[in-house]
């Protein structure tokens, strides 16, 4: 069973016709390409991107992706791209959803795991920097507060 995930954004993706293969279909490595452009949309929205995690003396390598195809998507098709923030205090695990935008047809559904790793002596972090997790938090409780239900 899938966690459900605490943050949540939504990113459209239109298909190019340079990621579908000699089938007409979506080439099955560039569906991780859209998980990336969700998860930097994800991340911006949390306040925290992938180069202020740099600035703050970290990368964030994938160590885990799991994808599960039900149907593929086409050149030109409309997709929605869902992503969810379910684990940050020790990684980044992410849950994805890849939809139709027109149908709301699920087509893929993944995951990612992410560690933190210090730039400077190359160490593994068992738990995530706490620049991270104060961003995080901070994006919790923004989207919490009344203000910001009453502007959605």
């Amino acid at each position: 069973m899938r966690a459900n995930g605490v943050f949540k954004t939504t990113t459209e993706v239109v298909v190019p016709f340079f990621d579908v293969d000699s089938m007409d279909v979506v080439w099955h490595g560039h569906y991780v390409k859209y998980l990336e452009i969700a998860r930097c949309a994800l991340l911006d929205a949390i306040g925290h991107n992938y180069t202020q995690m740099k600035q703050a003396g970290y990368v964030w390598p994938v160590i885990d992706l799991q994808l599960r195809y039900v149907r593929a998507a086409r050149f030109g098709q409309r997709l929605h791209v869902h992503a969810e923030l379910v684990e940050w205090q020790n990684r980044l695990k992410l849950h994805y959803l890849i939809c139709d935008a027109h149908s709301g047809e699920r087509l893929t559904r993944a995951s990612t795991i992410q560690v933190a790793v210090n730039l400077a002596d190359g160490e593994m972090q068992l738990v995530s920097p706490q620049i991270f997790i104060d961003a995080v938090e901070h994006a919790l409780q923004r989207d919490a507060s009344p203000t910001s239900a009453a502007s959605s």
